[in-house]
C-alpha cells in the first residue's frame, strides 16, 4: 500500500535526550500533556529554544509552535517587553522576608484589569490557585462537597480533582465521593444536584467557557442558582483569562464569579497564577477579622518579583496593543484556512476544528465519525514532517500570517494522506509505530 513519502526528521539527539528524560524524570517531563506517548512514535521533539511564534530541537529543526507551553505563551517566546521587565529586577533580588512593593504594584495592575474582583492573591502555579479557592469556598460555608463541571478536563493535581479521573491510584474513595459533577450548559440538571446535596454544596467550579460559546442565559442562571443554594459560584479563568478578553470570560460576558483563578497566559510563560475574588471571602485568608483562620495562599515563591513583573508587563502589552483582538483575528485566518483545506480534500467531516479562534483545538475523527487517537497520529506526523509542531492549533500573537498560510499548507498535505486513510478504512500503515495516547488514562 503506498504510504506517501515523508520527510524523516532528523530526531537523533531528541530520541536521546528523551530516554535521558525518562531515566531521571517519571515521565519523561514535568507536564502529563508534554509527555512523548502524546507524540507519533519516535517523534517528540525535545526543545532548544524559542523565540515568538518559532521554536527549535536540540537537532536543529525549527518548526512553528500552536499551544506553546500549555497555551500560557500568548505573546511568543521570550517577548521583549517581557523580558525587559524581568531583567529590572533580575538585580534587585527575587525573594524577601518581607513582602516586596512590587507585590502591590502587581495587585493593583491585576485589579485593575481584572476589575470584577476586589482582592488577588498569587502563586505559581494553577492547582494550588484553584485548590485554595475550593479551601475558601469549604470555609465560608462550613460545607464539604464540590460540584465540578464534568465537561471540562482539568482544574487541579490535587485530590479533590484527580480523584475524578482514571488516574485516581493513591487517593482515598472517601475523598473522590466529597466531589460531584455537574453538565456543562444544563441548569436543569445543576440544580438537581443541588437539591439532591441541600446544603451539603460548598462550591459551583468550572471554566466559564470552552469549545463552545455559553448558551444564552447559562452563567447568569448559575449565578442565580449559586445564589439560591448558598453555594460559591468559582470560575477557572486559567485558559479564559486574557484570550477572552483582558478581564477573562467574566469582562466578556458580565457575569461576576465570587471566586476566579487565573494562570497560563497572565505570565507569557513565567510562573505566576492568580486567585480573586470577592472581599468578605478572600478576607477569610487575611488578619483583619475575628474568625477561623483559613490557610488560603502560603507560597515561599509565590511572589517572586520578576515572575510578578513579567505578569504586569503581560497585562500592559494585551491592553495597549489589542492582543486579544489579534489573537482571534490569527485564530479565524487559521480555522477558515484549515476547514477549507479539509473539505477541498473530503476530510471536512474528519478534521474538525473547534473552539474560540483564541483558544482553537481540532478533533480527528475516524470513518465512522468517532475520535479517533490513531488518525490523531497520522495528521501529527505529517505536521511534524512540514515543520509544525500543534498538539493543538491555539494561536499566539508573535504568529505571522505567513506561519499561518505555511500552516494550512502543511495541513492540505496531512489532509490528503487523510483521505487515503480513510478510503482504506485503516490508518495503520501510516502510523509507523503506536498511535499517541490520551493523557488521563488508568494504566501507563
Amino acid at each position: 500500500m503506498d504510504t506517501e513519502d515523508i520527510q524523516v526528521l532528523a530526531l537523533s539527539r531528541s530520541r536521546t535526550a528523551n530516554e535521558r528524560l525518562h531515566a531521571l524524570i517519571p515521565g519523561g517531563a514535568h507536564t502529563y500533556a508534554k509527555g512523548d506517548d502524546q507524540y507519533p512514535d519516535n517523534l517528540a521533539p525535545v526543545i532548544s529554544h524559542g523565540r515568538g511564534a518559532h521554536v527549535w530541537d536540540v537537532d536543529g529543526n525549527r518548526y512553528v509552535e500552536y499551544g506553546s507551553g500549555l497555551r500560557s505563551v500568548s505573546l511568543g517566546h521570550a517577548h521583549p517587553r517581557v523580558i525587559e521587565a524581568v531583567r529590572r529586577e533580575l538585580d534587585r533580588g527575587s525573594n524577601f522576608v518581607r513582602p516586596s512593593i512590587v507585590e502591590v504594584e502587581a495587585a493593583e495592575r491585576f485589579l485593575a484589569t481584572v476589575p470584577t474582583a476586589e482582592m488577588v492573591k498569587f502563586a505559581k502555579n494553577g492547582s494550588d490557585a484553584t485548590t485554595a479557592a475550593v479551601r475558601l469556598a469549604r470555609a465560608a460555608t462550613g460545607r464539604p462537597r464540590v460540584a465540578l463541571c464534568a465537561d471540562h478536563p482539568f482544574f487541579s493535581v490535587d485530590d479533590w480533582f484527580i480523584g475524578t479521573t482514571p488516574m485516581s491510584a493513591g487517593i482515598p474513595s472517601s475523598t473522590n465521593e466529597l466531589t460531584v459533577a455537574f453538565p456543562y450548559g444544563d441548569l436543569a440538571a445543576t440544580e438537581e444536584l443541588l437539591t439532591r446535596y441541600e446544603g451539603e454544596v460548598a462550591c459551583l467550579i468550572l471554566e466559564p467557557a470552552t469549545h463552545s460559546e455559553p448558551p444564552p442565559g447559562y452563567l447568569a442562571g448559575l449565578r442565580e442558582l449559586a445564589d439560591r443554594h448558598g453555594c460559591v459560584l468559582i470560575f477557572d479563568e486559567m485558559i479564559t483569562g486574557f484570550r477572552w478578553s483582558e478581564a477573562g470570560a467574566q469582562g466578556l460576558y458580565g457575569v461576576v464569579p465570587d471566586l476566579s483563578t487565573f494562570g497560563k497566559a497572565l505570565g507569557n510563560g513565567f510562573a505566576v497564577s492568580a486567585l480573586a475574588g470577592r472581599r468578605d471571602l478572600m478576607e477569610l485568608g487575611g488578619l483583619r477579622h475575628s474568625g477561623d483562620r483559613v490557610f488560603l495562599l502560603s507560597t515561599t515563591h509565590g511572589a517572586e518579583t520578576h515572575s510578578l513583573a513579567a505578569a504586569m508587563a503581560v497585562q500592559s502589552t494585551y491592553v495597549e496593543e489589542g492582543v486579544t483582538a489579534r489573537l482571534h483575528a490569527l485564530g479565524e485566518r487559521l480555522a477558515a484556512g484549515v476547514r477549507e483545506v479539509a473539505a477541498h480534500m473530503g476530510v471536512g467531516d474528519h478534521l474538525v476544528v473547534r473552539g474560540r479562534a483564541s483558544n482553537l483545538v481540532f478533533a480527528t475523527l475516524d470513518e465512522h465519525g468517532q475520535p479517533s487517537q490513531r488518525y490523531r497520529t497520522l495528521f501529527l506526523r505529517r505536521l511534524l514532517a512540514g515543520g509544525v509542531l500543534a498538539p493543538s492549533f491555539v494561536v499566539s500573537s508573535a504568529l505571522s500570517e505567513t506561519d499561518i498560510d505555511h500552516t494550512v499548507d502543511v495541513v492540505a498535505q496531512a489532509c490528503a494522506v487523510y483521505r487515503k486513510a480513510l478510503d482504506a478504512a485503516d490508518p495503520t500503515p501510516w502510523l509507523a509505530g503506536r498511535p499517541v495516547k490520551p493523557v488521563f488514562r488508568r494504566l501507563a
